[in-house]
Parts: structure tokens; C-alpha cells; sequence
């Protein structure tokens, strides 16, 4: 049960989960058709754009240096905005040059969001409680994520994508207002260092952190790519996968963060890596539309396994660490995710199965790596509202 003092924070969060993950959603539901059919766009440069996607990422870091002239809540606040002003103008800068400074601002605003919120989720809600509001919070985007789904389904035949992006990006500003007049601050939260923190102990986590970015990137930037270049995917149909996708994971998302307190983070990785060498494998071999579009429902059910290197660090981790560790580990992540798109672009160029089959490798690396994750189970029986 989330505490009553801890509410007001699970509030604000949840509204900007929700209105950042709409955002990101409507974004790629809608990128790789418009690269494809507006701007003609080839495998090479997709891989470029999702490199270039990666940069705020990999520059995470620089939270902790910002959250020294502004409140970290506020930084949240401030990422919505940017993210809703980069997805706003995506349409209306139609050209391979212009993709890059829209995909550049919305990815500033996703990742510095992306950023606070683990670190205020981890901060805010104790051991027994952060899997499942990770779980919770990830359900409720997915929800709103049906929401826009089925928006897109029914706006896609009657307005441009010049349009449908100025629609979205105006809901996100309006969310991002709102945030900004709220105070959901507890003042007793322990203070968080404002400085670079790399500390041994930590090392596991910054591996599967590392590994975790490049096995995210082949489903970013490549999975919805094979769908739409060698399926034939129309933005409809697009649509239509993610909103299933998101109908799926609106149930099934709290049950993973119960599964994590329930069962502990090494054997609900293991499970997850251990299926991702079949998932990437199958991708390399599939040519059946409907096992394609499969796949990438299961892939996407297992991506929210990496709660559990979130909630793995909490275990062991300092509590006056966690916002710098999190904007360190955002970092690490996309040490892989800056570098892995472009390389896999050009292996794309090759042989479309080439990035899925590296996938099955890291895996099959992070599956051993997993193992050496030595915490205790908690056994306490939890009832959440």
C-alpha cells in the first residue's frame, strides 16, 4: 500500500509517466512511416536518427549538475515540457536534416524524465513497495498509451502527420503546466549527493545496465523497422500491434513488479534473458507477418523486466546515491545505445539478421552475468491498492 505522505509524489509522477510515455508512443507509432513515405529515408540513416536519439542519454549524467540550480521534481517538470515541444514540431521539419534537431530535443526531454522519475520512485517508496509503482506506473502508461493508439487509428485518414504531432506535443505541454504548479516534495526524503558518484560495489549494476541499453536499441530501432520495410506494416497496423502491446502490459506490469518482491531480481532476469536468445533469433528467421508481429509483443513484455536492475541497485546501494547513480547508469546505458544503431545500420545493409543475432548473443552474455546477483528475497506478503 503506498504510504499516504509518499502520494503526492506517486501523483506527480504518474501524470508525467503518463503524458512522456503518450508522447514517445505517438512518436515512434508514427516515425517510422513518416521517415519511410515522407522523407525516404534508408536503413543507414534510421540508424543514425536512433544513434543521435541516444546522445541525451548518454549525456544523463548531466542531471546532477542541472539538479544543483533546480529542485529535481522541477527538472521532471521542465524535461515534459521539452519532450512535448520535440514531438510538437517533429512534422513540421519534414527532411532527414530536420529529424535530427526534433529527435534531438524530444530525446533531451524523454531521457532527463526518465532520469528523475527512477530516481524519485527509488527515493520516495521503500523496498517492498518501488518494484510495483514501477510496475503500477508502467501500466498506466501503457493504458494511456491504448488511449493514443486508438487516436491515431482514427485521426491517421483525416490529418497530416504534421498535424498528429502538433496534437500530441500540445498534450504534453499541457501536462507539463500543470506539473510545474504542484509541490509533491517530502522534506524528510534523505538528501542526494550532487556530485558524480562511481562506486565498485555498484559494478554488476553498471554491467546490466550497459547490456540492458544494447539489447534495448535492437527493439527501438530495428524491430518496428523490419515490421514497416520488410512486412509492409501500414501506420494502422503499426497502431493496432502497439495498442494490443499496450493492452497486454496495462495487466501484466504490476504482476512483474509482484513477481519481483515475490521471487527476486535474479530470477525474474533470468527469465527474461534466457527467452530474449529465442525472441532476436526467431526475428532473424521469421517471414511470417503474423509471427513477426508476435515477436515484438513478447519482446516488449520482457523489456519490462529491467525494472528489476532498478530495484536490484536500491538493495545494495547507498540511499543518498540513487539520484546520481541513476543519471550515471542512464549513461552507461546509452554508452551501447549511442554506438550500437549506427553500427547496426550498416549491418542491416549486410544482412537485416545481423543486429537480431548480436541480440541473442549480448543475451546469452547478460543470462551469465545475472547470475552473480546475490540479494535477499523479500517475504513479506504485500497488499497494494
Amino acid at each position: 500500500m503506498i504510504e499516504k505522505k509518499s502520494y503526492p509524489m506517486y501523483r506527480y509522477l504518474a501524470v508525467l509517466t503518463i503524458s512522456t510515455t503518450v508522447g514517445l508512443q505517438a512518436w515512434r507509432t508514427l516515425f517510422d512511416n513518416f521517415a519511410v513515405n515522407v522523407v525516404g529515408l534508408e536503413g543507414s540513416h534510421i540508424g543514425v536518427l536512433q544513434s543521435v536519439r541516444e546522445i541525451p542519454g548518454f549525456l544523463a549524467l548531466l542531471a546532477v549538475f542541472v539538479m544543483l540550480i533546480i529542485r529535481e521534481h522541477r527538472l521532471s517538470a521542465l524535461s515534459a515540457l521539452i519532450l512535448g515541444i520535440g514531438v510538437g514540431t517533429t512534422g513540421l521539419f519534414p527532411s532527414y536534416s530536420g529529424l535530427l534537431c526534433t529527435t534531438l530535443l524530444m530525446s533531451f526531454g524523454f531521457h532527463y524524465f526518465e532520469t528523475t522519475n527512477q530516481s524519485l520512485t527509488l527515493q520516495y517508496f521503500d523496498k517492498t513497495t518501488s518494484p510495483w509503482v514501477f510496475g503500477k506506473l508502467r501500466s498506466l502508461a501503457a493504458a494511456s498509451n491504448i488511449g493514443v493508439g486508438i487516436l491515431i487509428w482514427l485521426i491517421a485518414s483525416l490529418l497530416s502527420y504534421t498535424h498528429m504531432y502538433l496534437l500530441i506535443g500540445s498534450l504534453i505541454i499541457a501536462a507539463a503546466i500543470w506539473a510545474f504548479l504542484q509541490d509533491p516534495v517530502d522534506r524528510n526524503i534523505a538528501p542526494q549527493r550532487k556530485k558524480m558518484i562511481l562506486r565498485k560495489q555498484y559494478s554488476l549494476y553498471y554491467f546490466l545496465t550497459f547490456m540492458a541499453g544494447a539489447r534495448r536499441q535492437i527493439f527501438t530501432a530495428f524491430a518496428v523497422f523490419l515490421l514497416v520495410k520488410k512486412f509492409h506494416f501500414t501506420v494502422q497496423e503499426i497502431t493496432l500491434l502497439f495498442v494490443t502491446n499496450n493492452l497486454i502490459n496495462y495487466f501484466l506490469s504490476p504482476f512483474i513488479g509482484k513477481c519481483i518482491i515475490r521471487f527476486g531480481e535474479r530470477k525474474v532476469l533470468s527469465l527474461e534473458y534466457f527467452s530474449l536468445i529465442f525472441i532476436f533469433l526467431a526475428y532473424a528467421s521469421a517471414d511470417s507477418k503474423l509471427v513477426v508481429g508476435l515477436l515484438y509483443i513478447l519482446d516488449h513484455i520482457f523489456f519490462n523486466f529491467a525494472i528489476a536492475i532498478r530495484t536490484y541497485f536500491q538493495k545494495i546501494g547507498d540511499p543518498k546515491d540513487i539520484a546520481p547513480t541513476m543519471a550515471v547508469g542512464f549513461t552507461i546505458n546509452h554508452i551501447a545505445a549511442v554506438i550500437f544503431p549506427a553500427i547496426g545500420g550498416l549491418l542491416w545493409m549486410i544482412d537485416y539478421r545481423i543486429p537480431f543475432i548480436c541480440g541473442a548473443a549480448m543475451s546469452m552474455i547478460s543470462l551469465i552475468a545475472v547470475q552473480q546477483i546475490r540479494v535477499t528475497v523479500m517475504e513479506k506478503t504485500l497488499v497494494f491498492k
